[in-house]
Formats: C-alpha cells, structure tokens, sequence
C-alpha cells in the first residue's frame, strides 16, 4: 500500500477523509440545530428574571 506524502507528512487516505467529512457534518448539523435551542432558553431566562 503506497500513500502519497507531502512535505514529509502521510496524506490520509480516501476512507478517512470520508469518516472526517461525515464527523464535520455531524458537528455544523448539531451546532445548527443547538445555537436556536439556547437562544429561545436564553431568551426565556432573560424573561423570567426581569
């Protein structure tokens, strides 16, 4: 098995740039789905202490 190097550093091979591209994905999809969330629980706190 051969991998291609760059600057003396072993390129990852297509399997691994799959597994880290579907964690990034999964991730953005929980950050985008979690900033929302605490916005309208932040929002809520904010109205109930007032």
């Amino acid at each position: 098995m051969t991998r291609a190097c760059y600057l003396g550093k072993i390129m990852s091979s297509a399997n691994d740039m799959k597994a880290a591209r579907a964690t990034y994905d999964g991730f953005i999809g929980l950050v985008k789905v979690s900033i929302p969330v605490l916005t309208v629980i932040v929002a809520l706190v904010i109205l109930i202490i007032q």
